[in-house]
């Protein structure tokens, strides 16, 4: 089983406007409301691409119940711990270029953390837990290694997909993939990567601290993953951005799905690619039959 940790859900409210007047009173052309969050990101393309998994985080208020409901409508089968505090909204503007406004965050108590923790004592080996997103400032910056400590002990595989201090603690436990775009990972040593070669540098340096494998994105130029002693590299699928919320997510999804179906990690690597392509030339997330079309194009080369 695939189990995928949102700690700070939220609605994504999507607003269409043509002409932005600020100040003044302006009008929508189109609006969507759909359920957002990094792992529940994951969540939705695992679905699409017939991989069984469970969402997992914490919900409350009107805005959570929206989130679940959504999640079982599309038959994606939930845990979340309900929570006295109301889930967020992310408002995401769209006008010629892409405004993002994020809500802080529910406070979520020492109890309804432990009321997760709990959830995940049943996990087992065989299991892989996909940890990704913010951390609600209530948790403290230390959950997400409770969350591994976690994994360990029941002997599952993680994911993590983060950032800084949190993505660097994480891989001395060993992750089975982190997946870095190559500003993030530039950031992480506080260099400036220019080259294909600095970014396999860079990128062996996360597999050396622990990381089992390493994806790094780089947008319109493909993606890399290293794995062992390999280094691939896969071309993206050419069309037209739409949106670039979830890509990543979307990657990651596509990426872990395949790889728990079929065990074929370059498969892998060309479903994750093909998915976060799919999701970014679409208006939501990606489809399962958008993914199909667009494996074929991903082109895949061993470095």
């Amino acid at each position: 089983m695939i189990y995928t940790i949102t700690l700070n859900p939220s609605i994504d409210y999507i607003v269409e406007v043509d002409d932005l007047k600020l100040g003044g009173l302006n009008r929508m052309n189109r609006d969507l409301k759909l359920p957002g969050g990094k792992g529940i990101n994951v969540s939705r393309v695992l679905n699409q691409l017939g991989a069984g998994n469970t969402a997992i985080g914490f919900l409350g208020g009107f805005t959570g119940r929206f989130i679940n409901d959504k999640l079982q409508e599309d038959q994606i089968q939930t845990d979340f711990v309900t929570i006295a505090d109301d889930t967020r909204i992310n408002i995401k503007l769209k006008h010629g270029d892409e405004t993002e406004i994020n809500g802080l965050g529910p406070a979520i108590c020492e109890e309804e953390a432990a009321q997760l923790l709990q959830k995940l004592s049943s996990l087992q080996t065989g299991d892989i837990v996909v940890l990704s997103g913010s951390i609600p400032p209530s948790l403290g910056t230390d959950f997400y290694d409770r969350l591994i400590q976690v994994c360990k002990q029941t002997g599952a595989e993680f994911v993590i997909d983060t950032t800084g201090p949190a993505l660097m603690e994480a891989l001395v436990h060993k992750p089975l993939l982190v997946k870095p775009n190559h500003h993030e990972l530039a950031e992480l040593f506080g260099v400036n990567i220019e080259t294909r070669e600095e970014l396999v540098l860079y990128g062996r340096k996360l597999l050396e601290a622990g990381a089992k494998q390493v994806l790094i994105s780089m947008a319109g130029d493909g993606a890399l993953l290293i794995t062992g002693s390999d280094v691939y590299h896969a071309s993206v699928p050419k069309g037209m951005v739409k949106n670039s919320v979830g890509a990543g997510d979307s990657m990651i999804g596509g990426f872990v799905g395949t790889y728990v179906l079929n065990g074929d990690i370059l498969e892998a690597f060309r479903t994750g690619v093909a998915s976060g392509s799919a999701t970014a030339f679409s208006d939501d997330l990606a489809t399962r039959e958008f993914i199909e079309e667009l494996r074929g194009e991903v082109t895949i080369t061993k470095l």
